[in-house]
């Protein structure tokens, strides 16, 4: 498979489409779809313009994305359900790899000079903990909860989209290309979820851009617990913890019951039995698929992506010519607008 074989197959995954679909939109037959996304032949000029119209995406990048990027279907670490169906997660992961290219078009107009970097290191020789640890201590983030996930992670530089993924089964993905990490969340959790989902996906970032163990979800988990509910400071509150604590410990700490519950087990302040019965109460509350006091929580919203474009905007630029920049057919097909987040400085 060449470049744009590679380009087209993502482009088409992220759209939803099978190859009949789209040779069907395109008037091919499936079989030469098949061979151009197969590197075994290239769409003329006429063809190549229709499948870049109903893709959603310019000529240009489509020719950008092979010659910049090389193969697009890069693996990517991803939170999700054991239930999630193969076709729902093949389909996201494609289209976090079409962000990660409009993105990168995108940057080749603006420069983002960041306050911050997300570290890596190796999680052979660094425990999850300490990981997370060193992490909030080079950021400077203050003791104590978390405020504005979403602003810390972007004021590093990540990129950070979301968007309804049509099922509550996959919460998020992240992966690094090159020296951009980007994260790709569900925006229909709720936000205690997508706060942990956010956590997680920056504990592989920080943990796995390198080496890849055989735990990685549990150290994920570890790297987020401990980034979002430090120990040494939420241990006098879990310790002797109380049912009816549970909702005001949620609104101070920003992360759902469950899992305040779960790091009070695993951090040894409670017995088996002890998180079970919290468990079972969440269930009888029927708080185990929807938690209360959620939605008094402040909301996480990525504002990065939108930098760049208002970034444009503020030079003259159209929003259509704003999208073909990015690569986007047209506005409609812009999803990456949104508002100009702290911490960044946009040239």
């Amino acid at each position: 498979m060449n470049d744009l074989g590679e380009v087209l197959t993502t482009a088409r995954r992220a759209s939803g489409m099978t190859q009949g679909e789209l040779a069907d939109r395109v008037d091919i037959t499936q079989a030469a779809l098949s061979r151009y996304e197969n590197g075994l032949r290239e769409p003329d000029d006429t063809t190549l313009q229709a499948l870049a119209r109903e893709l959603g995406v310019t000529i240009k990048f489509i020719e950008h994305a092979g010659r910049a990027r090389g193969a697009v279907a890069v693996d990517a670490h991803m939170r999700r359900r054991g239930t999630a169906p193969a076709t729902i997660w093949k389909r996201l992961e494609a289209r976090l790899n079409m962000y990660r290219m409009h993105a990168s078009l995108m940057t080749e107009e603006v420069t983002i000079h960041a306050d911050r970097r997300i570290p890596t290191f190796d999680p052979i020789d660094t425990r999850p903990e300490d990981a997370a640890r060193l992490v909030r201590m080079q950021w400077g983030m203050p003791v104590g909860p978390v405020r504005n996930l979403i602003g810390w992670i972007e004021a590093a530089g990540c990129l950070v989209i979301e968007e309804s993924f049509g099922s509550p089964r996959v919460d998020g993905m992240s992966q690094w290309v090159n020296a951009q990490p980007i994260m790709f969340v569900n925006r229909d959790a709720p936000t205690d979820r997508k706060r942990l989902t956010l956590a997680h996906e920056l504990g592989h970032l920080v943990l796995h851009s390198n080496e890849v163990v055989e735990d990685v979800e549990d150290q994920a988990n570890a790297f987020a617990a401990e980034f979002l509910m430090p120990i040494d400071v939420i241990r006098p509150r879990l310790r002797n913890l109380r049912r009816d604590a549970l909702p005001d410990l949620k609104r101070e700490w920003g992360v759902s019951m469950a899992a305040l519950v779960e790091r009070g087990y695993r951090a040894g302040l409670m017995t088996s039995s002890q998180r079970t019965g919290f468990y079972k109460y969440l269930g009888v509350m029927g708080w185990r698929t929807r938690e209360p006091v959620s939605d008094e929580l402040a909301p996480e919203v990525p504002r990065l992506a939108g930098a760049i474009a208002s970034s444009l905007a503020e030079r003259g630029l159209s929003a259509t010519e704003i999208a073909d920049i990015a690569g986007f057919a047209s506005p409609e097909d812009n999803r990456l607008l949104d508002l100009a987040p702290r911490g960044l400085r946009i040239v």
